[in-house]
């Protein structure tokens, strides 16, 4: 089973749950604690990257180190083609569709195209959509970020990531943001598509996890939530209100 058949039948039982860790942000063997807790915990895979100051060699060293000790699939949610590894079992290749800057929307992606098939890492297709306020992923990625109350502006970016042929929309408010993405506008772009609608940025306690599932979204991801002391009651929580 691929990568994304394996996403795609978990999110036909019900709204999962992915655990991003920044490599920049611990050391490789204490990344490997935090998803093997998450795990144990029923993250249902997890996610490696960050907006700055990641490098092949401390992806290779995470990405090894998380692969070591979980068996849930490790994808790589890449800055840029500026490090790829092969110990992930796959990556988002995605284009950030609200930059102003072209190589985010697709630069990146045709430099990268040759690395990921000669590493034969699996890609799986996104459209991925900044919303306000963006945060630091917004800032390097020169993102137009969607206004909280744009919605209009949102379902015509997820519509048109659907109609290019990706197989997922990922809608984003930033790590560490102050208010995650709006449920209206989670309801709203998901009754509108047919691919799975991810939403991750500002979902930090339970209350907002259901929130954000209850409005529709097929997959919640959360980070910041595992940076720093004592994240694992925290994160214990969430799971629960999403698997609840």
């Amino acid at each position: 089973m691929t990568v994304k058949e394996y996403l795609f039948k978990k999110m036909s039982e019900g709204t999962i749950h992915m655990t991003l860790i920044d490599p920049d942000k611990q050391p490789a063997e204490l990344a490997a604690e935090i998803a093997r807790t998450a795990e144990g915990m029923g993250s249902d895979a997890i996610m490696i990257g960050g907006s700055t100051d990641v490098t092949q060699e401390n992806l290779d060293a995470t990405a090894k180190a998380i692969k070591a000790v979980v068996d849930i699939p490790v994808i790589y949610f890449p800055s840029g083609a500026h490090a790829l590894s092969r110990h992930c079992d796959a990556l988002y290749f995605m284009s950030m569709m609200n930059s102003r800057n072209l190589r985010m929307v697709m630069g990146e992606q045709v430099t990268a195209s040759q690395i990921v098939k000669m590493l034969g890492i699996e890609p799986v297709s996104m459209g991925y959509i900044i919303v306000e306020p963006g945060m630091k992923v917004g800032e390097v990625g020169q993102a137009e970020v969607i206004k909280r109350d744009d919605v209009k502006t949102a379902v015509s970016y997820a519509l048109a990531a659907e109609y290019l042929g990706m197989s997922m929309v990922y809608l984003e408010a930033g790590s560490g943001a102050p208010q995650p993405v709006p449920p209206a506008m989670v309801a709203t772009v998901k009754s509108q598509i047919s691919i799975p609608l991810l939403v991750g940025g500002g979902i930090r306690d339970p209350q907002t996890a259901l929130a954000a599932k209850e409005a529709g979204a097929n997959a919640i991801i959360t980070g910041t939530l595992v940076e720093g002391q004592d994240y694992s009651t925290r994160l214990g929580e969430v799971i629960a209100a999403i698997k609840g």
